[in-house]
């Protein structure tokens, strides 16, 4: 990242080139704004937006084949842990939200694994360490995405789970082409993790990384599938699969045991919700951040955006500055609530917005934000994909190995790297988030989903760890605020803020800094200065990756948009 506060007079020239370009560089689009990058995908049977066209069409093929909105996203899924293995697959976490066609209900799901029973803090603050590392054995948590996957078919589904699983283990075994940031992602594994155990052996084939476009095969996690997709849950959580995952990471210096997997279980959970504007917007509560989403939003309710433009200096302080106070009470207080008291209702309740919004200043940058106290209330690299059905059903899921590559820890002869998401406790004595042993680490990765008059109205998510907050309120913003379809609002640049507390136990970095993607006006970034914030650019691919379904309950259509930042599609039929 390079910063542009007291560099911009030297380059003035430079900053109008990055913040005024926007992303049509060619004839304009005929629906106004000069971001669009494609038109709303409509359909009136089934609807499914990923980030992988391969994933897209998988989930139709198994909507085209009966199948629920359930089992189109776990067949999805299991297809972009083949064709992105440095974001997401069965080494990883996965959280849900489920709407039920012939309920009229939202169900959640929270299929995040603990660390391990015998690693204890005292034995990690033993070994000298201020955090736990990112990489190896020691952030290796229990993977909870295939028992995700069960939970939820198990529930929903219909189809047998040898169909659903039956395109990821095609494409595992006969390849898949990388397509661009899959290609790039490889670089970085041939550069940084290629001497991590296993790592060449699965997926630097002939010593070197398959390049754009060139086929890359995974007989190991063919043969780890189809395992799965015949004997079920068991044989990962209890089984062969089992036995060699504690095997291999016990040799590498980890904790996790048999025990740590046979008593894994996902969660089922209500979603919490606050309204914006008339839009009731959905999240999961803690351990997963979503309750920040609700939090901002509650906190720019407040503000009159009728006459603040998009992309306007009004438009970036204020949300900038609603993201500073929500996510100071992020790092405080977010964590495994079987750990921790976290007031979720009062985080998220309008008069706790109403208090907090009065350290907003109109006009001036913040330093030193603070969460909320306990007297005055009485914290990555992923993939999200959304799917819905013939029948109404419509699934919100997201799935993640944390850090690119996860641990960079790939179990002997299963084929997949798993997740490093014990990275995320903070080893802290006597925070909300500090490590515990069969504790769940705070999550960034979040599902939403939004109803009107009770009715569902939309599906999304925005992949990008501690972004996903931000994206995603901007993604509503842009809908509710300022008028956009969903494909515009997931085309338009984006705003980052980095440098508040971390729930690790990082401290904030005084008042911190904004990025902004190309598309911005030099007047805003000017703006931005003169009120005090640190303005900065931030390479592409850290603004995340966008997926939506919105739904019309009256004429029975789907309308799905998917992130040009992204190599993925919306496809409907």
């Amino acid at each position: 990242m390079k910063t542009f506060f007291g560099f911009i007079r030297f380059c003035p020239g430079l900053l109008i080139l990055l913040f005024s370009s926007g992303y049509a560089t060619s004839q304009p689009r005929l629906t106004g704004w000069p971001f669009d990058t494609r038109s709303v995908v409509m359909a009136r049977h089934g609807m499914a937006c990923t980030s992988n066209p391969l994933a897209t069409m998988a989930a139709i093929g198994i909507l085209g084949r009966g199948g629920t909105a359930v089992d189109a996203a776990i067949a999805a899924n299991a297809v972009l842990g083949v064709t992105d293995p440095e974001m997401n697959g069965i080494g990883g976490d996965l959280f849900a939200i489920v709407y039920d066609a012939r309920t009229h209900h939202l169900y959640g799901l929270n299929g995040s694994g603990h660390s391990p029973y015998g690693l204890t803090l005292e034995m990690l603050l033993q070994k000298g360490l201020k955090q736990i590392p990112v990489r190896g054995a020691l952030p290796v948590s229990v993977p909870g995405c295939v028992d995700g996957w069960f939970t939820l078919h198990g529930r929903f589904g219909k189809l047998p789970m040898k169909e659903v699983l039956q395109p990821a283990i095609q494409y595992a075994r006969e390849g898949i082409p990388l397509e661009d940031e899959a290609a790039y992602y490889w670089k970085d594994l041939e550069k940084k993790f290629s001497t991590y155990p296993n790592i060449a052996a699965v997926y630097l084939p002939n010593g070197k990384a398959p390049g754009w476009g060139e086929l890359f095969r995974n007989p190991q996690l063919a043969n780890t599938l189809q395992k799965i997709a015949s004997e079920g849950k068991e044989v990962f959580y209890q089984g062969e699969i089992a036995r060699r995952i504690v095997s291999f990471i016990q040799k590498e210096g980890g904790y996790l045991s048999l025990k740590d997997l046979e008593d894994h279980h996902s969660e089922w959970v209500d979603p919490v919700s606050t309204t914006y504007r008339g839009y009731r917007v959905w999240e999961l509560p803690p351990n997963s951040q979503g309750i920040a989403v609700l939090q901002m939003l509650n906190l720019l309710e407040g503000f009159d955006f009728t006459h603040i433009p998009f992309g306007s200096p009004e438009h970036i302080h204020l949300f900038v500055e609603a993201k500073k106070l929500a996510y100071e009470d992020r790092a405080k207080y977010y964590a495994d609530m079987d750990f921790a008291k976290v007031p979720v209702r009062e985080l998220i309740s309008k008069a706790y917005a109403d208090q907090r919004r009065q350290l907003i200043s109109m006009d001036t940058a913040s330093t030193n934000d603070q969460a909320g106290s306990d007297s005055l209330l009485n914290a990555g690299e992923t993939v999200y994909l959304t799917v819905a059905d013939d029948s109404g059903n419509m699934v919100s899921l997201i799935q993640s190995n944390f850090q690119e590559w996860g641990s960079a820890m790939v179990p002997d002869s299963l084929g997949f790297v798993l997740q490093d998401r014990g990275q995320l406790f903070s080893l802290k004595p006597g925070q909300n988030n500090t490590y515990a042993p069969h504790k769940r680490p705070f999550h960034t990765i979040i599902p939403a989903f939004v109803t009107r008059n009770d009715q569902p109205f939309m599906s999304f998510g925005v992949m990008g760890g501690g972004f996903q907050p931000l994206g995603q309120v901007q993604v509503l913003m842009n809908i509710i605020d300022f008028g956009m379809n969903i494909q515009q609002a997931g085309d338009a640049p984006r705003i980052d803020h980095q440098g508040s507390s971390e729930p690790t136990g990082q401290p904030r970095r005084g008042g911190g800094e904004i990025f902004l993607e190309p598309g911005f006006p030099f007047t805003t970034v000017r703006a931005l200065i003169q009120m005090g914030h640190r303005v900065g650019y931030e390479p592409p691919g850290n603004f995340g990756g966008y997926q939506c379904i919105r739904v019309d309950p009256v004429n029975k259509i789907y309308y799905g948009a998917s992130d040009p930042r992204k190599d993925g599609m919306a496809a409907g039929f």
